[in-house]
């Protein structure tokens, strides 16, 4: 069943990623239809009730995961405007759709499939690397369908994954060898209209505009409060709490609005580091808003503190100046786009990245203290007028 619906706990795993390499600028060029060839032995099918040939597009993924791939939902909009395109993700992200302005309704999955869709006119892997992303995909019977290569299915055409490269280039890449431009900046969302909207007031009714949305600053009036997120999917990614209520006293104590944000499952650490920090009980929104909701408070939010985690994309989707803590997994890799942001990080460039999924903090996201963290904000405070 397509939904439009709120925010998830925690992303879900991707594919294993295989190692490979990027491939050179200008391979695979050709108009999309060239480059998503029909599969063999398959024909093209899947028209929707009014006639119009279905997309599917596979990202079956958590909130930071899904603005990642904006850049590319959005390409896709451009190339196949007469499509009707379904987003094969997690139903709680649905309130997303009408700010990303690409996609027509949302198909509920999590995780790499399966994809309950019969025979769209095309499929997109947006998930992983494969295999099991792309064979659930390819169980939908496509006409067609967009992938990276995989040596377990040696008859699709596609580029070879590339372990080492921004998330959100690595899917413009992709499109880009199907023939398809995308450019990796186009990641601004429109600003809901306000904090109080629940995802099921914003279904989607026909084909998404493709127009570039600009980043627009705070969505309501005012200074804009200070937001610190002290959680994310995996202890990994987890800076101590402790540190995080210090940030939030020190900001509090100087005068800023600050709200500790979180999901309903983390309303329990929401609250800890809230009440550590000496701030009043109404100031936890962990649990109290939905993804729109959520989208709201940080695109009037005067700054974001939060680790490598989705909040951290949603600041850069809007433009709010935000302080981000990375620990396994270096910002080049996931980091923000350019715009106000501080990324601290003290791992080393020229090894592996850590496990992001790990049960405890990763050593160098606990080498970050918490005066340096209070000296980036500072500094974006003070120079940022929002």
């Amino acid at each position: 069943m397509a939904v439009t619906g709120g925010h998830p706990a925690s992303p879900v795993n991707a594919d294993e990623a295989r190692p490979g390499t990027r491939h050179e600028p200008g391979a695979g060029a050709g108009t999309p239809a060239d480059r998503a060839a029909p599969l063999p032995g398959d024909a093209p099918g899947g028209a929707d009730g009014d006639g119009r040939p279905v997309m599917v597009v596979l990202r079956g993924l958590g909130l930071g995961d899904l603005l990642t791939a904006v850049p590319a939902l959005r390409a896709l909009r451009r190339a196949f405007p007469a499509h009707r395109i379904t987003l094969a993700a997690p139903a709680p992200l649905a309130g997303l759709l009408p700010l990303i302005g690409a996609c027509d309704d949302l198909l509920d999955v999590t995780g790499p499939g399966p994809v309950p869709l019969h025979r769209p006119d095309l499929a997109v892997n947006l998930h992983g690397s494969g295999p099991r992303s792309t064979v659930a995909l390819l169980a939908t019977h496509p006409g067609r369908l967009i992938s990276h290569a995989h040596p377990g299915l040696p008859l699709l055409p596609g580029p070879p994954w590339p372990a080492r490269t921004h998330e959100r280039v690595r899917w413009c890449d992709l499109l880009t060898w199907h023939g398809i431009p995308a450019d990796p900046t186009d990641l601004a969302l429109r600003p809901p209209a306000t904090a109080g909207h629940t995802a099921a007031r914003h279904a989607a009714g026909g084909p998404a505009p493709a127009e570039r949305p600009a980043l627009s600053g705070p969505c309501l009036s005012g200074p804009g409060p200070v937001i610190v997120h002290p959680g994310a999917a995996h202890p990994a990614r987890r800076w101590p709490p402790d540190r995080f209520a210090a940030v939030a006293a020190a900001l509090h104590h100087a005068g800023h609005d600050v709200l500790v944000t979180g999901t309903a499952a983390e309303r329990g650490l929401a609250r800890r580091v809230a009440a550590a920090a000496g701030l009043p009980e109404e100031a936890v929104t962990a649990g109290r808003t939905d993804v729109t909701g959520l989208a709201a408070l940080v695109a009037s939010a005067r700054l974001v503190v939060c680790g490598d985690t989705g909040v951290a994309h949603l600041a850069g989707a809007f433009g709010t100046p935000s302080v981000v803590l990375f620990g396994p997994t270096p910002p080049a890799l996931w980091g923000p786009p350019e715009g106000p942001h501080t990324v601290l990080w003290h791992g080393d460039p020229g090894r592996p990245p850590g496990d992001p999924h790990a049960g405890r903090p990763d050593p160098a996201l606990l080498t970050i203290g918490v005066e340096e963290v209070l000296d980036a904000a500072t500094d974006l405070l003070e120079v940022t007028v929002r």
